[in-house]
């Protein structure tokens, strides 16, 4: 193919991308957007809910004494006791979170059980949380959070509040992650970015939508929508679990309702100091949200270097044309490059500004883009070698599928 005929595939390709970006920004639910906040409702409820939180802990010594006192800590009126499964940890989370209650005072219950080996079938975090969620027979609600989750003192009585006054199944707030170091910066505003545009808050919000998330770090969830929808039985093998207990509660009945959204209220202290533990964050899970396929792995890969990595390629492809003489088919290539490039630019900079980083980093999405790529094919090569969803020390083994009736495996 001559060099004419290339730049005019590269505009064609390139327009295409700018058009997709548009689309994005337009019509794919307002993704890149940060103002789904939690539902403000002014009436309380009529009598407070009993609450149970639900934390499932594996080597978490380390962490309990950062968050453990903002959970116990909490100024919610009515009923509450917090339920920690310690779940085969070596480092004495169990004796380190039984000292942070008595410390805290008997205004709160804590309870510290010791969680059993999943049995086959189960994911560990899953039966971890089922284990706990067992021990809350009497609540209303369930708070699944996690070890690493730092809470506001009135951020229970705030997702209590949404809950039972707007009619919410599950409430779900996506925590504020830790962005101090380079890599953190770099990693984290993606990563919820991306999460969003695979998950448009907008559409879970929708009751009846099709789309269903929730982000695990906070799960406020109405027990009888979760018992009605199966417990956690239902998700027992899901590696994912948040998204998996989303979309099984909010199909657990007609117009089911949950709601998902986004805080400052809420968050993770939990430290990815290089790029290798942001690497791994990233990689366990990858190739599962693809559900361990080959096809969307490579669908996947193309349509980040489409969207990603084509525009400026051809915006600098472009301009070198243009410098060197070329014609129109340069200047279409440039120019959609260039404006593909500026709408994923402007798509990322709310991100960058919920987590008061400078809008200047927006250009490099595509870099950011392109290594996330990586991870995800590293993502796959793991789940091939038999380490997929390894995580503190645990492989999650892919469950067998299902022997179909009349068919051979």
């Amino acid at each position: 193919m001559c060099e004419a005929a290339q730049v005019l595939v590269l505009a064609i390709a390139s327009v295409l991308a700018s058009m997709a970006w548009l689309y994005l920004l337009a019509g794919h639910g307002g993704y890149w957007l940060t103002g789904q906040r939690l539902p403000r409702v002014t009436a309380p409820p009529a009598a407070w809910p009993a609450v149970s939180a639900v934390v499932p802990a594996r080597d978490e010594a380390t962490m309990l004494p950062v968050t453990l006192p903002t959970l116990l800590g909490q100024d919610y009126p009515g009923d509450f006791e917090v339920i920690l499964v310690d779940d085969g940890s070596s480092d004495g989370t169990a004796a380190v979170a039984e000292r942070l209650g008595h410390e805290q005072g008997t205004r709160r219950k804590l309870r510290v059980i010791s969680g059993s080996p999943p049995p086959n079938g189960w994911v560990g975090k899953v039966w971890a949380m089922a284990q706990g969620a067992a021990e809350a027979s009497d609540a209303q609600y369930v708070l699944f959070t996690d070890a690493d989750i730092a809470y506001q003192p009135g951020t229970l009585t705030a997702l209590v509040t949404a809950a039972a006054g707007d009619d919410r199944d599950l409430v779900s707030q996506m925590a504020l992650l830790r962005a101090e170091t380079f890599w953190e910066r770099a990693i984290v505003p993606a990563f919820v970015y991306f999460f969003a545009q695979l998950y448009p808050f907008r559409r879970v919000n929708r009751p009846g939508g099709r789309t269903a998330a929730a982000a695990g770090g906070c799960m406020l969830v109405r027990r009888s929508a979760l018992d009605a929808s199966g417990g956690l039985a239902g998700i027992r093998g899901a590696r994912i679990d948040d998204v998996a207990l989303g979309r099984q509660v909010k199909s657990g009945r007609p117009g089911g309702r949950c709601w998902l959204g986004l805080t400052a209220d809420v968050t993770s202290v939990r430290p990815y100091p290089g790029l290798a533990s942001l690497w791994h964050m990233v990689a366990r899970s990858a190739y599962t949200q693809l559900r361990h396929s080959p096809v969307l792995l490579a669908g996947t890969i193309a349509g980040l270097l489409w969207l990603y990595a084509l525009p400026p390629a051809a915006a600098l492809a472009g301009a070198a044309g243009l410098a060197l003489g070329g014609g129109a088919a340069a200047a279409w290539c440039g120019g959609a490059g260039l404006a593909g490039w500026a709408l994923m630019a402007i798509s990322f900079m709310p991100m960058l500004r919920l987590y008061r980083l400078s809008v200047r980093r927006a250009p490099g999405l595509p870099l950011i883009a392109a290594l996330y790529a990586v991870m995800t094919v590293d993502s796959a090569r793991r789940h091939y070698a038999g380490r997929g969803g390894e995580w503190k020390g645990r492989v999650s083994q892919r469950p067998p599928l299902p022997r179909r009736s009349g068919l051979r495996r």
